[in-house]
């Protein structure tokens, strides 16, 4: 017993380490990018750099490098890899926004000149192209009517088309099915154009309409809706689907009361994303609809105007008063999406599982 204990007195002691490990304070990344901006804009201003994009660039490649020294001096290189990561992937968000940032900016700064009630409730009809006035009525009408005959056509046609491949689909006619939705998926939207002119108009003999073009923009919504629905579907438990057959419910009626409203909010947010992805196109109705100065409200007779067409209209005139013009329906564009954005998410939120008591 007493060589035991000497055997431990003589033993070298362990050194402990220290429970608390060194950390950056919480206000640490802020003030690297405050002086990884600070320091930018002074390299910038002495190297004689004009450009504010340059000099983003440089702020964030000394925040990235001075977050990595830093976090490496008091937290040690593991720690300091991990900050960096974070860091990477703030900056690039930073970067991906500039541009949005960028446009928003430009758009509303350029299309509040002249967007006032009179410019949303007027048409084109009887103003010249180099003079002031006009409005952007007729325009949205058009886009209304078009996006909407589109929607009709395109969402029943995809949701039932993600139903059969979701909960019937097997074999070579689903593979198939599945396989032209991926090529539709990256149709140009001239090419859908072009093909509604060579059959609606050429070969069947109908002259331009908002309705033709409606068809062109539903061919580019379809997949769109395909893919979303078949996503928000696979996203519905098997339990659900077994719970239901298990209490003799046919198959179809399963889908009906229980797969549908189970995804609704999902499949509801896809087909406003998807109206929001066709609103802006112009090369379809540039070929189709033909654009019109006056207020058509039937899209199934005579040219009809639309807002995208009508920005390249204005633009494509080259005076001032047309591009103020352009920049007012542009904004006006930018407003109407952001709002169809806005109800996709409010839908999806309003619909998603509870999932509290």
């Amino acid at each position: 017993m007493s060589h035991a204990v000497a055997d431990k007195r003589s033993a070298p002691a362990v050194p402990q380490r220290a429970l608390a490990q060194r950390r950056l304070p919480k206000w640490a990344p802020a003030g690297i990018a405050a002086g990884a901006i600070a320091l930018a804009v002074g390299i910038g201003i002495g190297a004689g750099l004009d450009s504010k994009l340059q000099w983003g660039l440089i702020a964030v490649l000394l925040f990235v490098l001075g977050t990595y020294a830093i976090a490496t001096a008091v937290e040690g290189r593991r720690q300091a890899k991990d900050r960096v990561a974070t860091s990477v992937v703030w900056a690039s968000f930073i970067l991906a926004a500039l541009p949005l940032y960028s446009l928003i900016q430009t758009t509303v700064s350029k299309g509040v000149k002249i967007l006032d009630g009179a410019f949303l409730s007027h048409s084109m009809n009887g103003v010249l192209t180099i003079g002031e006035g006009g409005g952007v009525y007729h325009a949205i009408i058009g886009t209304l009517e078009q996006v909407g005959i589109a929607t009709a056509i395109a969402a029943p046609i995809g949701m039932l088309t993600a139903v059969y491949l979701v909960e019937y689909g097997k074999g070579r006619l689903a593979l198939a099915v599945t396989f032209f939705v991926d090529v539709m998926t990256g149709i140009p939207s001239i090419v859908a154009g072009l093909f509604i002119l060579s059959t609606w108009n050429l070969l069947l003999g109908f002259g331009p309409s908002g309705f033709a073009g409606a068809m062109a923009l539903a061919i580019l919504m379809m997949p769109v809706v395909v893919r979303s629905t078949e996503e928000m579907l696979k996203l519905v438990p098997n339990e659900l689907r077994e719970a239901s057959l298990a209490l003799g419910v046919p198959k179809w009626r399963t889908i009906v009361k229980v797969v549908i409203p189970t995804a609704i909010g999902g499949i509801t947010t896809g087909v406003m994303l998807a109206v929001a992805r066709i609103a802006g196109e112009s090369a379809p109705i540039a070929l189709l609809v033909f654009g019109n100065n006056l207020i058509n409200n039937d899209p199934f007779n005579g040219p009809q105007a639309s807002l995208p067409f009508y920005i390249f209209q204005q633009y494509q005139n080259g005076n001032d008063a047309s591009y103020d013009r352009a920049w007012a329906a542009a904004l006006v564009l930018i407003a109407f999406v952001m709002i169809l954005n806005l109800m996709a998410r409010g839908i999806a939120r309003w619909k998603a599982p509870k999932t509290g008591r």
